[in-house]
């Protein structure tokens, strides 16, 4: 009984998304309480059977897809598309003080790139939230080095200049950029960077690492591999 019970939910559920009219067919053949055990579960699979075929196969996916964890880059919601018509089509986004503290960091430094030159600095970000060799966290690795004027790992923090909001729509969009990489958008522009510069300086860490990529006014690079000691 159990089972039969365990299927009938299951068919309760898929009715629901598939809607009245198959609700209407299925009330025509009706689980005889007096029918074998056999019997009733063959209705019961017929039945599910015909409520799957008509449901969209894109709210069957939604509801037994698990939601991304936050900050897991293997955790793909959406697929990003890097196109400022997208972006804009999004609804505003909000979240916590991580994702406070990543739009601040994509706002100041990266305002006025492109929109793959502002997921780019948001990956540099994360990926080091992700690293041993950095804070655990998005507002500590934001904030490292803060108080000590010039350095800073981040110039906004430091630079003694207003954190004061003066474009709406370009903090708007560094928000939303925030939430898809906090929910888990995929970090494929980088190549696994932890540093950038702009292309006005030539820091001396520069010639030590792997340049993975240039994106308008940054170019991107990957600490070098440190090999274990025996």
């Amino acid at each position: 009984m159990r089972v039969l019970k365990v299927w009938a939910c299951g068919i309760a559920v898929l009715l629901s998304l598939s809607g009245a009219a198959l609700a209407d067919a299925t009330d025509g053949q009706p689980v005889d309480p007096g029918a074998s055990v056999g019997t009733r579960l063959s209705t019961l699979l017929g039945a599910e059977h015909t409520a799957l075929a008509s449901v969209d196969p894109t709210r069957i996916q939604a509801i037994t897809t698990p939601p991304a964890k936050a900050g897991d880059p293997t955790a793909v919601r959406v697929q990003v598309q890097y196109d400022d018509a997208w972006l804009d089509s999004l609804p505003q986004a909000s979240g916590n003080a991580e994702w406070t503290c990543l739009t601040q960091a994509i706002y100041f430094e990266a305002r006025g790139e492109s929109v793959k030159g502002e997921f780019a600095v948001a990956e540099v970000i994360a990926n080091r939230a992700d690293s041993p060799d950095f804070p655990r966290s998005i507002c500590s690795v934001v904030n490292q080095g803060t108080g000590h004027k010039y350095a800073c790992q981040f110039t906004f923090t430091c630079d003694g200049q207003s954190d004061a909001i003066t474009d709406e729509l370009a903090y708007d969009r560094a928000g939303k950029i925030a939430r898809l990489i906090l929910d888990g958008a995929p970090r494929v522009l980088t190549d696994g960077a932890t540093h950038f510069h702009t292309l006005g300086v030539n820091p001396a860490w520069a010639r030590q690492f792997e340049e993975t990529v240039q994106i308008g006014q940054h170019v991107f690079y990957r600490e070098p591999v440190r090999l274990a000691a025996n």
